[in-house]
């Protein structure tokens, strides 16, 4: 089957959806021990959350990247995650979904969450010719984020470690097979449809 050229693929279940970050090992740490982001997590930037666990550790190198080193998986409601799509902006301007430049400025200004689309990944990390969802948190979308849509966070970094290092022997299959069940997202295009021309 043909993947959509932008498309939601990810974890879920029926109220929830796992989205990746990287952190280093004082915020992420204790994010994943208590199960919240402490104090130091600044709910005042934005903060960028990825479904595609690909596309994670093509960002941040496995979890070897500095300031990265802590990779974690986030279950959130999906209320939460829909309410975000709802009220995003593109990242950049698009001629046919913005009437014009001005207009999509003032819109990103306004919105609390953003929406870039980036080439999703395969086990090698090599650009796929489809492109997966990042979500830019920012204001109160990332206060929400933080203090009311979160419902578990997870220290997957064992586990990426445990991909690349199967991937670097060549056993791809394995890697494979370890790999977090990700699927379309159910009612995307209706979430997505203020973003298409």
């Amino acid at each position: 089957m043909e993947e959509p050229q932008r498309g939601i693929r990810a974890a879920f279940a029926e109220s929830t959806i796992t989205v990746y970050q990287a952190y280093s090992p004082e915020i992420g740490l204790p994010a994943a021990s208590e199960g919240r982001f402490p104090a130091v997590w600044k709910r005042d930037r934005m903060t960028w959350i990825k479904p595609s666990f690909l596309w994670m550790m093509y960002r941040c190198g496995w979890g070897t990247k500095a300031g990265q080193e802590t990779v974690l998986a986030v279950e959130i409601t999906r209320d939460g995650f829909e309410w975000a799509l709802r009220h995003a902006c593109l990242s950049s301007y698009v001629r046919g979904v913005h009437p014009d430049r001005v207009t999509w400025q003032r819109q990103l200004k306004r919105a609390p969450t953003r929406i870039q689309w980036d080439p999703e990944r395969d086990l090698r990390l090599r650009a796929l010719p489809y492109r997966s969802l990042q979500l830019g948190l920012a204001g109160e979308a990332a206060r929400r984020y933080a203090d009311e849509w979160t419902v578990a966070i997870r220290d997957v970094t064992p586990l990426a470690h445990e991909i690349h290092a199967l991937v670097t022997a060549g056993d791809l299959d394995s890697a494979a097979r370890l790999l977090p069940q990700e699927h379309p997202y159910p009612a995307e295009d209706e979430l997505l449809a203020h973003l298409r021309g």
